[in-house]
């Protein structure tokens, strides 16, 4: 399974505020952050306010932060809010052509067996976990004086 780029944008973007549990920053400091596109990220932080992960203040003081604990945001139920597809095979897609081995094919329950154990690996940390090492983090995201 890959992950959509919405994904992964959702998480870097909580692990740099999370870094920078001082106060508010703002999208496009993440986006230079990480050399990402400030727009893609507009969308991203959309989605985190609409899942009541991050807060958002508009104006010259506005920005985004946290609006729970980084212990309180499990990585395995972003994942799930995020990602669109499931699917491993297409024989895993809704609407999805029938295969032609389907009724004797044993593949499809090997392969949600695996998603279930991808997930629930997931499920097992938070943001807390991920940034655990917030000093070290905080340099390379070119977040200064950065808190452990």
């Amino acid at each position: 399974m890959r992950m959509t780029l919405h994904t992964d944008y959702a998480l870097r973007m909580l692990i740099y505020v999370a870094s920078r549990r001082d106060g508010v920053c703002t999208v496009s400091d993440v986006a230079q952050a990480y050399g990402l596109s400030r727009n893609h990220l507009l969308k991203v932080a959309q989605t985190l306010r609409d899942l009541e992960l991050i807060e958002t203040t508009r104006g010259r003081a506005g920005g985004i932060r946290l609006a729970k604990a980084p212990e309180e945001i499990s990585v395995g139920a972003l994942v799930r809010a995020t990602e669109e597809e499931f699917s491993l095979a297409e024989c895993m897609q809704a609407g999805a052509r029938a295969c032609a081995i389907s009724p004797a094919c044993r593949l499809k329950g090997m392969l949600h067996e695996a998603l279930a154990a991808f997930l629930a690996v997931l499920d097992k940390y938070t943001l807390a976990d991920i940034v655990q090492n917030r000093a070290l983090l905080g340099p390379l995201l070119g977040i200064g004086a950065v808190a452990a």
